[in-house]
C-alpha cells in the first residue's frame, strides 16, 4: 500500500500515552452519512455531532505540500448537513465550484455555507461539469454506491459517505470494478479511522506493538427513540448491520486486513420501525451482533445497535488483543519503541470537526491523495470490506447466525 501521511513509519520515538480513548471517550457519535429528507420541526441533536477534538490547536506544524487547488463538487446537504461539515470550504487545496441538493432551500443553504456560487439540481446534473475534478457524495446511503458510479464514469475522482453500499452485494462489485476500471481516486469517509484511539492503534499495529490481532472488538451504539429523518425514509427499520462500518473499522481500519467468514445473531425488537410488516426491508432485529474470523487467523466481534436497550449510553469505539500487545483506553504491551500516535497536523482554518475530531482529518486525506496521487487510506478495497461484512452478517442473523463466506477486496 502506498504511503499516506496519516501512516507514519516507525519513527523511534517514545511511547506517548493516549488516556481516556477507549470505552470513556468511545461513547462519541454517529456519523449519519447522507442525513437527507424533508424535515422543518426542530431536530435533536445527532450522536456524534457534540463531539470534537481536544486539541487545541490542530494546525501547529502544519507545512503546506502544494499551492494547487482541486475543484470540488458537493452533493447532499440533508438533515445532518454533511456537505457542509466536513470543510472542504475551508481547506487551502480546494475550491468548491458547485453544489447539489435535490431540496432547492438546502442546495440554497448548502451553497452559502461552502461559499459557493454555482448550484445544481441533482447529482447527476452536477457530474456533466467539466470544471469539477472531484465531488464528495453526501446523499443517502442507499445512492452512495450508484452515484459514485455515476461520478467516476464522468471521468471524477469521488469521496464517499458511509457506507460504501447498502445491502447490496452485487452494488459492491460494481463499484469495485468501476474503480478498478478508471483508475481514480476512492474514498470512503468512515469517521472512526481518524478517531484518537484507532489512529493510535493503527500506528502502533504497523509498528509491530500489537503482534498478530487474535481478538477485535467494535461496537455502534446508537438509539434514537423515533428514528432520524431520512429521504424516501430509508433509515426507517433498516438492518442493523447495513451500517456497520463505525465499528468494523476496529479491525479493518487498524490492520488493513478483512473478514472472512461471519455468523451473526439478531435480538427481535418491540419498537414499532423493526416490526418487518412496518419497514421496507422485512427486517426484525434492532440490535445485531456479528463473530467473524478475520484475514489475521484470529475472531472479531462487532456489535450494532439502535434499540431500546440502547438507555444509558451510546459508543462508536473498539478494543484489540494481540500476541505482543493490547488498546483498551491505552496501549500496554512489550513493544516500547513506538511512532508518534498524536494525529498530524490540520491545515490552518480547517477544523477536525465532530466524531471524535475526525471529519478535517478525512477532508485532507482525500484531497491529498489526489495532489500526491497516491491510494487514500479507506480507499476501495478497504470501504467495501468495511462495509460488505455487515450485508452479510444481516444475511446469517435471518438465517440464525448460520456461518457464511464474505467477498474479499483487494486491490
Amino acid at each position: 500500500m502506498d504511503k499516506s501521511p496519516f501512516i507514519q513509519p516507525f519513527n523511534r520515538r517514545r511511547f506517548i500515552q493516549l488516556t481516556g480513548l477507549g470505552v470513556g471517550s468511545g461513547i462519541l457519535g454517529l456519523h449519519q452519512a447522507g442525513c437527507s429528507g424533508r424535515q422543518t420541526e426542530k431536530q435533536p441533536v445527532i450522536q456524534g455531532f457534540d463531539d470534537t477534538s481536544d486539541n487545541p490547536d490542530p494546525s501547529k506544524g502544519w507545512v503546506p505540500v502544494s499551492d494547487r487547488k482541486i475543484r470540488m463538487g458537493i452533493v447532499g446537504y440533508g438533515v445532518c448537513r454533511f456537505g457542509a461539515d466536513f470543510g472542504f470550504q475551508d481547506h487551502p487545496n480546494v475550491e468548491v465550484v458547485a453544489v447539489s441538493d435535490l431540496f432547492p432551500d438546502r442546495c440554497a443553504k448548502l451553497a452559502e455555507e461552502t461559499h459557493c456560487k454555482k448550484t445544481y439540481p441533482s447529482l447527476e446534473e452536477l457530474v456533466k461539469d467539466d470544471t469539477i475534478e472531484a465531488v464528495f457524495v453526501a446523499t443517502d446511503a442507499p445512492s452512495h454506491a450508484r452515484h459514485c458510479i455515476e461520478v467516476l464514469k464522468h471521468g471524477k475522482h469521488v469521496a464517499s459517505a458511509v457506507p460504501a453500499v447498502f445491502g447490496s452485494l452485487e452494488d459492491a462489485e460494481e463499484l469495485f470494478e468501476v474503480v478498478r476500471q478508471t483508475g481514480l481516486k476512492y474514498m470512503m469517509f468512515e469517521t472512526s479511522c481518524f478517531r484518537e484511539n484507532l489512529y493510535a492503534m493503527r500506528q502502533i499495529y504497523q509498528a509491530g506493538g500489537f503482534g498478530t490481532l487474535a481478538y477485535a472488538e467494535g461496537e455502534y451504539w446508537h438509539y434514537s427513540k423515533n428514528g432520524i429523518a431520512s429521504y424516501q425514509n430509508w433509515r426507517h427499520g433498516m438492518p442493523p448491520q447495513w451500517y456497520p462500518t463505525h465499528s468494523d473499522a476496529y479491525f479493518v481500519g487498524v490492520t488493513g486486513g478483512s473478514f472472512l467468514e461471519v455468523s451473526c445473531l439478531g435480538i427481535p425488537s418491540q419498537m414499532e420501525r423493526y416490526q418487518p410488516k412496518n419497514n421496507s426491508y422485512g427486517n426484525p432485529f434492532g440490535t445485531e451482533i456479528s463473530l467473524y474470523r478475520t484475514s489475521e487467523g484470529g475472531m472479531a466481534r462487532m456489535g450494532r445497535s439502535s434499540d431500546t436497550f440502547g438507555h444509558g449510553y451510546d459508543s462508536e469505539t473498539g478494543r484489540v488483543r494481540g500476541t505482543k500487545g493490547s488498546y483498551y483506553a491505552e496501549y500496554q504491551g512489550t513493544e516500547t519503541n513506538l511512532p508518534n500516535l498524536v494525529r498530524p497536523p490540520l491545515p490552518p482554518k480547517v477544523s477536525p470537526g465532530h466524531h471524535g475530531g475526525s471529519h478535517g482529518y478525512l477532508t485532507d486525506e482525500f484531497i491529498l491523495s489526489i495532489i500526491q496521487d497516491r491510494k487514500p487510506l479507506v480507499d476501495i478495497a478497504m470501504a467495501l470490506n468495511m462495509t460488505v461484512g455487515g450485508i452479510v452478517a444481516h444475511q446469517s442473523a435471518m438465517k440464525g447466525g448460520e456461518w457464511m463466506k464474505i467477498p474479499q477486496y483487494k486491490l
